[in-house]
C-alpha cells in the first residue's frame, strides 16, 4: 500500500518487510561497518535524530549542501519567482551520480536480500508518480484536509501557510497530470534504525523523488506534435515546465502496521532558478 489505501496500492513496497528506524532521541544510518561487509564500501555515516518529519533533510544519507543546489539569496533575485516555494528544503533538479550509485548498491545489497526480494524502485517510482497527482490536485484545489494521513502533519501545516500566498494562478500551475511528468527518479535511498533500544527498535525508510513536469505535454502528443529533445532549454517551453520534489517516508518496525507518507512537498520552476 503506497501512503493510504485511499491513495494507491504498491503490492511490491508494501511488502517491504519490517526493517530500518528512526528514534526521536537518537538515530543513525545503517552503519558503515555493516555495510562495507556487505558491498565492500563504506556508503553510510552516522547522523542526529529525528523523528520522520520535515527535520528528516539531516537523515538520510549525507544531505547535499551548497554544491548541490542552488540556493541563492532573496536580495540576489532579478525578479519575483513565478512560484513561490512551499517547504524550506533544497531545489534538487539533477540526479547525483554517486547517489544514483548508493542508492543502487543501498536496493542491491540491503534491501532485496535481506528485507525484500520482489522490492522494485522502478515500481515504487510508479506510485510516485501516483502519489504526486494526489496531492498536487489538492493543494491546487485548496482542499488540504484530503492530505490528512497522506501527507506528514508537519508538512501538512507548512503547505497550508504557503498555499494560502498562493493566486489562483499560481495554485493551478501545482496540479500535475501524470501523462506530462517527463522525466523522473529516486534522487536519494534512506534506510535507518535505532540501536539503542534492541527490544523495540523503529524503523525507517525514506526515499527521495524528482519529477520534470512539462504543463500540457500529453495534449502535444494527443496532437502528434514532435516533441523537442531539448525541451527543458527551449524559451516557448520555458514557464510551462516545473520541478516537483517529493520525499516519502514508512515505518518498518516489527509488528506495526504503516503506509507511505510525504513529508517533503516542493514545486518550483527552473526558470526561477535561471533568473536568479
Amino acid at each position: 500500500m503506497f501512503l493510504n489505501p485511499r491513495l494507491l496500492k504498491l503490492p511490491h513496497i508494501s511488502r517491504f518487510v519490517q526493517t530500518i528506524s528512526v528514534q526521536q532521541s537518537k538515530s543513525t544510518l545503517i552503519s558503515a561497518r555493516s555495510l562495507s561487509i556487505l558491498a565492500g564500501t563504506s556508503l553510510i555515516r552516522n547522523i542526529p535524530s529525528v523523528v520522520p518529519n520535515r527535520s528528516l533533510p539531516q537523515i538520510v544519507l549525507t544531505r547535499s549542501n551548497s554544491n548541490d543546489h542552488h540556493q541563492p539569496e532573496e536580495s540576489s533575485r532579478k525578479r519575483p519567482r513565478m512560484l513561490p516555494t512551499l517547504m524550506d528544503f533544497p531545489e534538487i533538479v539533477w540526479p547525483s551520480v554517486m547517489k544514483s550509485i548508493k542508492n543502487w548498491i543501498m536496493v542491491q545489497f540491503i534491501i532485496r536480500p535481506y528485507f525484500d526480494r520482489e522490492f522494485s524502485l522502478p515500481d515504487f517510482v510508479q506510485g510516485a508518480k501516483q502519489a504526486l497527482m494526489v496531492v498536487s490536485a489538492s493543494l491546487a484545489g485548496g482542499e488540504l484536509k484530503n492530505l490528512d494521513g497522506l501527507v506528514d502533519y508537519r508538512a501538512l501545516n507548512d503547505l497550508k501557510n504557503s498555499v494560502t500566498k498562493l493566486s489562483v494562478a499560481q495554485r493551478f500551475d501545482l496540479q500535475v497530470n501524470k501523462d506530462d511528468i517527463y522525466f523522473s527518479f529516486p534522487y536519494q535511498v534512506g534506510v535507518m534504525f535505532d540501536e539503542e533500544n534492541e527490544e523495540s527498535q523503529k524503523r525507517y525508510v525514506e526515499i527521495t523523488m524528482v519529477f520534470h513536469v512539462l504543463k500540457g505535454l500529453r495534449t502535444m502528443v494527443e496532437r502528434g506534435e514532435q516533441i523537442p529533445l531539448n525541451i527543458g532549454v527551449m524559451p516557448e517551453y520555458r514557464d510551462r515546465i516545473s520541478i516537483c520534489n517529493y520525499r516519502f517516508i514508512k515505518e518498518f518496525t516489527k509488528g506495526v502496521e504503516s503506509d507511505w507518507t510525504v513529508n517533503v512537498v516542493n514545486h518550483f520552476k527552473p526558470s526561477d532558478l535561471i533568473d536568479e
